[in-house]
């Protein structure tokens, strides 16, 4: 031959199992175009200037295919950049390199939280239905039980709490002072530190010695909080601050930047001198709801776990099916209990297939004669609770043996579980914020459930 053919752009897929599950899973995100589109609305939503003008960025395609890496390996952004850039398998999965290069960890984190928690609720929708038109899932069998997902927070303690008050109002007020000239305040962190490791490092016998420390902390809070309080009057007032026509756009924006950060830690510090004067000094005990357990993270709920382990997170509903997919996640508010979910999560089946499914095994925490009556209302043959807690066995199911059989069929969404937290990061959260707990979560379950799909198409 005198010449040889154009090589192409991408590299070809290589024999390993891991690599055909890649190539299972972009075949499945390329047979529904409404994904890629899905995402690229939410690119589009954040964008502040013309999407068609400046550089070109990453597509709605490349987007989710560089979540589903991240969050199938657990990578950190920079660990993500260097594999797109170094592996060829990855690089050719997620479509990028070639002629423009792979994407920086800054581009790739900036990009993956852009993805909002409905568009993966859409998205993971689409594929239990591709599940079910590839004859893979039909919904019509279900196990359905709960779980906590951990939030990225340090084990809450008041004293600790205080102390991370203290710090961030101070920062905060440095940045004020630099610049708008607000001095008018006192920095307390170190003897708050003081404070703090007398607290931490007493005698369990020296209850007066922590109460005194205690009562001084909360003074240092307090204090502090005063002086927030007056910045952040002086910031709304703009009593030091020129005119707006006379200050440049920038600095307008990092005074809007630290009013809002201001107006946001002040009211949660007060909370937490509150909770801390009402259950150390004055001892009463403060409901877990009217908790709060971190200053960053506020949305965390205190979850106690058989009245033994205690976490701090939120709680997940899951819904199972036979194929191992998880048709449905819900997270709820506060600590419910499990039985107040039942019926809401057929119900979200009902809403998905558009028909109840014909066999749903609980967990015993579900088990109520109301939630087995209005199972059968919902037009559910075979309702099994693992536990019975007084109901026959004949009014939930057919006979025994179905019993029997639904009751260990239930059992199977421990692995489930289990696979989630080990393989797809929802152990514990690292996504700052609510909408970032929520898209964390929706993210890993869409993960698990297209690799679950794609060995399927390959078994």
């Amino acid at each position: 031959m005198r010449h040889s053919e154009q090589l192409p752009l991408t590299t070809p897929w290589i024999s390993h199992t891991h690599a055909a599950e890649l190539t299972a899973i972009s075949d499945l995100l390329d047979q529904d175009s409404r994904i890629a589109a899905l995402v690229e609305q939410d690119l589009l939503f954040s964008c502040r200037k013309n999407a068609l003008t400046g550089r070109p960025g990453l597509t709605g395609d490349q987007v989710i295919r560089i979540a589903l890496v991240r969050q199938m390996n657990s990578w950190s952004y920079a660990e993500l950049a260097f594999h797109l850039a170094d592996s060829a398998s990855y690089s050719t999965f997620c479509r990028v390199g070639g002629l423009r290069g792979t994407p920086s960890k800054s581009a790739v984190a900036a990009n993956l939280r852009k993805l909002r928690p409905e568009t993966l609720q859409q998205i993971n929708r689409l594929i239990v239905l591709r599940a079910d038109a590839m004859g893979v899932e039909d919904g019509k069998k279900v196990r359905i039980d709960s779980t906590v997902i951990e939030a990225s927070v340090h084990p809450p303690t008041d004293s600790s709490l205080l102390l991370d008050g203290i710090r961030v109002l101070l920062r905060l007020m440095r940045r004020a002072e630099s610049i708008t000239g607000f001095t008018a305040y006192h920095r307390h962190l170190r003897r708050a530190k003081r404070r703090l490791m007398e607290i931490q490092h007493s005698p369990a016998q020296a209850k007066r010695a922590r109460k005194k420390a205690y009562r001084d902390l909360v003074i240092l809070a307090e204090a502090t909080a005063g002086y927030a309080a007056c910045a952040l009057e002086e910031l709304s007032g703009r009593t030091r601050i020129p005119s707006a026509s006379d200050i440049h756009p920038r600095q307008r924006k990092l005074l809007a930047r630290l009013h809002r950060e201001l107006a946001h830690y002040l009211p949660l510090v007060e909370k937490v001198i509150q909770q801390t004067t009402r259950r150390v000094l004055h001892g009463e005990s403060v409901p877990a709801t009217e908790k709060v357990v971190s200053l960053f993270e506020p949305h965390t709920d205190v979850l106690v776990k058989d009245r033994r382990d205690t976490h701090y997170g939120h709680k997940i509903f899951l819904t199972g099916g036979c194929s191992g997919l998880i048709l449905d996640c819900a997270i709820a508010k506060a600590n419910p209990a499990d039985s107040t979910w039942a019926v809401p999560m057929l119900k979200r089946q009902r809403s998905l297939y558009g028909r109840a499914p014909r066999q749903a095994s609980f967990d015993g925490g579900f088990a109520t004669k109301d939630n087995l009556l209005q199972a059968k209302a919902l037009g559910v043959s075979d309702v099994c609770f693992a536990k019975r807690r007084g109901l026959a066995v004949l009014d939930m199911v057919k006979s025994s043996w179905v019993y029997r059989r639904l009751r260990a069929f239930r059992a199977g969404i421990e692995s489930v579980i289990s696979f989630l937290k080990r393989a797809f990061g929802l152990d514990r959260c690292i996504w700052k914020g609510a909408a970032g707990f929520v898209s964390y979560v929706r993210m890993g379950v869409l993960t698990a459930n297209l690799l679950t799909l794609a060995r399927h198409r390959l078994a």
